[in-house]
């Protein structure tokens, strides 16, 4: 019988002092799975340090490790997932180079997987970071939990265990701009969860900035619930509601006390600031959904590949959809 093959992949941008470790660590993972086969896919996304060449000399040296160049840096949400559609494996398993999710977990998934759960999700119940900082990430998972259309596993951020069925069902998904939390909770499988304390980085910094982060943040509001939307029209009618009463009871007062009553400049200043600031969000959430609009009509690729290493021979090809077969 034909041992059945897993894909680990791995993203990475400027993880020149990871990428190493990372592969030893996963390698001496699977020296303990002799049941499986394995091979360990990196997609770079057009480091600017060492960190392709490192890859490169990875794979060289082994054939189980596969490389994707990007030929820019696509951004930490397109990459991912495109490394992720191209994996071959019978389960693919999603892991970050900075070893804040651990290769140790990389056996109970599997157990989970072999006991008939198509996906396994690593939940990060504690962390060795900043209190502040994970209190905020705690309280977004939280309320984009409770506002999605769909049922997004709390403080899971990718890293897990995915059946090949349910990749394919991914590709299916043809989004150019993927949350891949959502696409996840869209195919609709229950997953079995591990839980995990997540651990400070092996060595670096992050590579995601403040905006990044925000941009991830909203893209989940955005793509998976309509709540801000509605919130927009709410506090509209609420704000024109006080406005209002306000106006009747100025008005009230000015009839009653016409001669020793007056209304000054104040109220007004502070009552147009007041409503074009409240214009200003409703446009800018508006503008959210009408940018994820028209990133889906574009229809642009997941990434652009740069080089491909330790890939089957294929059709010559400069772009990658989400649908292609790697």
């Amino acid at each position: 019988m034909t041992t059945r093959l897993i894909t680990v992949v791995t993203p990475c941008y400027n993880e020149e002092g990871n990428v190493r470790e990372l592969y030893l660590a996963v390698r001496g993972v699977f020296e303990g799975l002799p049941q499986y086969r394995y091979e360990h896919l990196f997609i770079d996304n057009a480091s600017q340090d060492a960190t392709a060449e490192i890859l490169r000399a990875l794979a060289a040296a082994d054939p189980k490790v596969k490389v994707i160049v990007n030929s820019r840096n696509f951004g930490p949400v397109r990459s991912p997932v495109h490394g992720i559609l191209q994996a071959e494996g019978d389960a693919v398993i999603g892991i970050a180079c900075d070893f804040q999710e651990p290769p140790a977990l990389i056996p109970d998934f599997l157990r989970a997987w072999e006991a008939g759960s198509p996906i396994v999700l690593g939940v990060k119940l504690e962390a060795d970071e900043g209190r502040i900082m994970y209190m905020i990430r705690d309280a977004y998972y939280r309320l984009l939990a409770r506002i999605a259309d769909v049922e997004i596993v709390h403080q899971a951020t990718g890293f897990g265990l995915y059946d090949q069925a349910i990749i394919r069902d991914m590709r299916r998904i043809d989004d150019p701009y993927p949350f891949l939390r959502g696409l996840i909770a869209e195919i609709g499988y229950r997953p079995v969860t591990v839980p995990f304390r997540q651990p400070v980085r092996r060595s670096g910094q992050s590579k995601i900035s403040t905006y990044q982060l925000f941009d991830v943040a909203f893209q989940g509001f955005v793509n998976y619930s309509k709540v801000p939307l509605r919130l927009a029209s709410l506090l509209g009618f609420a704000v024109a509601g006080v406005s209002l009463i306000t106006a009747f009871g100025y008005l009230v007062a000015k009839l009653m006390f016409w001669s020793s009553f007056s209304l000054g400049l104040a109220p007004v200043v502070i009552g147009v600031f007041f409503v074009s600031a409240i214009q200003l969000i409703f446009i800018g959430v508006v503008g959210e959904y009408v940018g994820a609009i028209y990133t889906q009509v574009k229809h642009r690729p997941l990434v652009f590949e740069k080089e491909r290493i330790n890939f089957a021979p294929q059709p010559a090809t400069t772009a990658s959809s989400p649908t292609d077969r790697p």
